[in-house]
């Protein structure tokens, strides 16, 4: 039994699962969005386990190609996947159980979500590989995450509104956003041996300015979002949230570089539960 624990947790841990909080939200977001209330419990599981299996495929692509990048970073030379907790044909084992998952899960969703179950794999795969070769990864995550958005409104509705596109973008500067504020940990890292980043590339400061630009478009495509779903004023409330809560991460990693792990997980994972809580109320009312 015990056995069977420390193996969960290892692999709680491979995946970062407590991160799932950045993708779950916008997703059911979006879900309550395109029905207009609650959804159903059906759609409810089904959400979840796509969300979970597509991330935990994702994670453990980019721990499993990685491990060489991992085991040089003072930061992830403890991960299960480099210190030999978890070994390389079990995580590629948990990549094909998680993928084959995720497609089943699309497969019971509807016939539009399966269609583009193969897809959104390929690019949920491709951020480990941009970091090698651009800049852009950064965007490439958010790309990932801002997926979520768009599979809610597939799940519902079996189509792809310009609502669900502008909120999928706006999740995309977010995650971006704060992806750069979290990669100024490994900058100097980067910078010795030559993986791309925004940081090592323009260093700090630029990084800084960055990131908020990035944030700033991500509020104006959410406050696109509102406009485009007509919501009203709970919605309204969910964007002005997030302004108070994206300028509190900025001040609390201008103030402090120390502070980029409170603001990273603690800051965004709230944001995203809050705008959550606040969409529920509008489509309930």
């Amino acid at each position: 039994m015990n056995k069977i624990k420390t193996l969960v947790l290892d692999f709680s841990e491979l995946v970062m699962f407590r991160h799932s909080v950045f993708s779950l939200p916008f997703i059911f977001i979006a879900m309550f969005v395109a029905a207009d209330g609650w959804f159903g419990w059906r759609l409810l599981i089904l959400g979840i386990l796509a969300t979970v299996s597509a991330r935990n495929f994702a994670m453990s692509v980019n721990r499993y190609l990685d491990k060489d990048i991992d085991s040089l970073n003072i930061r992830t030379k403890n991960r299960p996947s480099v210190d030999g907790r978890i070994s390389d044909r079990a995580i590629l084992f948990f990549i094909i159980i998680n993928a084959t998952l995720f497609v089943g899960v699309s497969y019971f969703i509807n016939a539009l979500a399966f269609k583009l179950s193969a897809p959104i794999l390929l690019v949920l795969g491709a951020y480990t590989l941009f970091k090698r070769f651009s800049s852009l990864a950064h965007l490439i995550l958010g790309v990932s995450l801002g997926l979520a958005p768009i599979a809610g409104a597939i799940a519902v509705s079996e189509a792809i509104p310009l609502w669900s596109l502008y909120l999928a973008i706006g999740v995309m500067f977010w995650v971006a956003g704060f992806d750069l504020l979290y990669s100024l940990q490994d900058m100097e890292f980067d910078k010795k041996h030559k993986l791309y980043s925004i940081p090592s590339k323009f260093g700090a400061q630029n990084t800084l300015r960055i990131a908020l630009v990035f944030h700033i478009l991500t509020i104006l495509f959410w406050t696109l979002f509102v406009i485009k779903a007509s919501l009203g004023i709970w919605a309204h409330v969910a964007i002005f949230s997030s302004i108070i809560m994206l300028g509190y991460e900025h001040y609390l990693i201008r103030k402090d570089f120390t502070k980029i792990d409170r603001a990273f997980f603690t800051v965004n994972g709230y944001l995203g539960f809050i705008f959550l809580v606040f969409i529920i109320i509008e489509t309930s009312l």
